[in-house]
């Protein structure tokens, strides 16, 4: 049955595009490398009526598929099992912007276009995409919708998510739904796209979208501050939502170990404040004005006087260009780097009411180095929207994979019933996957539950999209 099924797919993508030999690791071990599957093949469609014809005839023969994007996800949802029976169906080469509305400020993209590629295409045409992240040159749109992405813009911008007007997709059974028509009210029934958005590949294959652009801003300015606690950086967010309103489109907090990393493993990386007993926490904050760099320094001036009277910061450096800016990004993205040069680590994406973070964290620590001494933690990520990177490292003398091998499940139970008790969520913007199968069992709601297995059984009787995650198969 296996190879009559590789000789259809041939059929349909061309000999080339179905890879069964030579290193396949690209497309079979997650990014992360913490899993590592093996495929029946990995096909390549170059366009929406291939891609139909891959599921059709692999729904006839009962073999299942994983789609797959740029496969930078860190949930591991896009790689295959260990069965050799999956066919990963990868988006890459359907990469076109088909069409920039400037008049409706949309546009419309394949699935496999680089996130990188989405946003030059969008400044080209005088306009700005805002969905931003660390792996925005490797990651692809279709994978940021499967997992509606977060990134470093959502205080201002929302999550991929909110930047979604509409989908083309390809059912489980292989027919499409074409719904790209990028209307902004379109109060017709069930909401379809909200319902694919973010469900990682299970309900349906997005092969396209239209997105929602907006005019560049006249004007940017980034500053990097020292503050003297969490409670001081929320106060701090609270006053730049003050002074600059929908000018604030960035919000990121960084502890100061998590930066100590960056200085120790990237020593030539400037860090401001590093290592200064009264900067705990760093704060880097991002202003895009609509006016005037004149009015944008005006609005930031204001706000950083206002934040030293109240003591919300220390110290603060303002970029005083486009270079110097991206250099301060560039620290806050190098963190993950960092931690993982430092060694193996256990990683956390909670969710926590922006208020609540504080006392969270100061609990949460204060449990985690009681119950593990000389624990480190590296917390750093997007305060703003309440979304924290609430990383466990071992103790500096530590063997890593050790750490990770006999303590990862104990730190990830307290962690998350940490969570639970704060009232947040343990996923908040990197997915279920299959890591998290089992965590969404235990903290999700029975009753929420139950409506996605009946989504999931009413869409795809088969189980033959990714199967195994999100829901458990």
């Amino acid at each position: 049955m296996s190879d009559l099924l590789l000789d259809q797919l041939r059929a349909i993508v061309g000999a080339p595009n179905v890879l069964t030999d030579g290193d396949l690791t690209a497309y079979e071990q997650d990014w992360r490398k913490r899993d590592r599957g093996k495929a029946l093949a990995v096909v390549r469609p170059g366009n929406t009526r291939q891609v139909a014809d891959v599921v059709q005839a692999c729904a006839a023969a009962g073999t299942s598929l994983v789609p797959q994007g740029g496969n930078t996800g860190l949930a591991v949802g896009s790689t295959p099992d260990a069965s050799g029976q999956q066919v990963v169906l990868s988006l890459q080469r359907m990469n076109a912007v088909r069409e920039i509305d400037g008049a409706n400020m949309t546009v419309t993209v394949e699935a496999g276009c680089v996130l990188q590629a989405l946003q030059e295409a969008a400044e080209k045409a005088g306009y700005l995409f805002p969905l931003s992240l660390a792996a925005e040159g490797s990651c692809t749109i279709g994978g940021n919708l499967a997992t509606n992405a977060g990134g470093t813009q959502v205080v201002r911008y929302g999550n991929t998510r909110d930047l979604c007007l509409g989908l083309e997709v390809v059912t489980p059974q292989g027919e499409i739904w074409e719904g790209t028509s990028g209307l902004r009210k379109d109060n017709t029934g069930y909401d379809l796209r909200d319902l694919l958005i973010g469900s990682e590949g299970t309900l349906g294959i997005i092969t396209a979208a239209t997105m929602k652009l907006y005019p560049m801003p006249a004007a940017q300015l980034t500053a990097w501050a020292a503050v003297p606690s969490l409670d001081r950086a929320v106060t701090l967010l609270g006053l730049a939502h003050q002074y600059l309103g929908a000018g604030l489109t960035g919000f990121e907090v960084m502890g100061q170990f998590a930066l100590s990393l960056v200085v120790r493993h990237f020593p030539a990386m400037r860090v401001p404040f590093a290592g200064e007993p009264s900067a705990p926490y760093c704060v880097l904050l991002e202003n895009s004005d609509s006016e005037s760099e004149d009015h944008a320094r005006a609005r930031f001036e204001a706000l950083m006087e206002k934040a030293f009277e109240d003591g919300c910061i220390t110290d603060a450096v303002v970029a005083e260009n486009l270079t110097q800016a991206h250099q301060l990004w560039h620290i806050r993205e190098s963190i993950p780097l960092a931690q993982a040069e430092e060694g193996l680590n256990i990683k956390h994406d909670i969710s926590i009411a922006v208020s609540r973070i504080p006392a969270f964290v100061a609990s949460t620590d204060a449990l985690l180095q009681r119950e593990i001494p000389g624990v480190r933690l590296v917390n750093f990520g997007h305060l703003g929207d309440g979304n924290l990177h609430y990383n466990v490292q071992a103790p500096a003398d530590g063997d890593s994979k050790a750490f990770l091998r006999d303590e990862e499940a104990r730190v990830n139970t307290l962690v998350y019933e940490a969570v639970a008790e704060f009232g947040g969520s343990f996923s908040a913007e990197h997915g279920i996957g299959a890591l998290k199968v089992d965590k969404l069992e235990k903290h999700k709601s029975p009753v929420a539950l139950g409506m996605m297995r009946a989504i999931k059984r009413g869409l795809d009787p088969q189980n033959i999209l990714n199967p195994g995650r999100v829901l458990r198969a």
